[in-house]
């Protein structure tokens, strides 16, 4: 039986999603290598960003209103 989180913070995600999140460490779009290894310069990763960014925007309804999605790394804005 799979367990179930039903705290506040991450989701139980679709098992289709884990694989693909899996399969995207291991061969990232058929490229020989994992999305963890491609340059953040790379129009594999340059593409991953900019549908996060349009995910984002979608899911706030914030599209075509001015917005930009930012992402940082893990460490608060005001501490760099």
């Amino acid at each position: 039986m799979k367990k179930h989180n039903f705290s506040a913070g991450p989701c139980i995600l679709p098992k289709e999603v884990l694989d693909k999140a899996a399969q995207a460490v291991v061969n990232f779009n058929d490229s020989g290598l994992s999305l963890l290894e491609i340059s953040h310069r790379s129009k594999d990763f340059v593409g991953v960003m900019d549908q996060a960014q349009e995910l984002a925007l979608s899911l706030l309804n914030l599209e075509g209103k001015g917005y930009k999605a930012l992402f940082f790394m893990g460490v608060p804005v005001w501490n760099f």
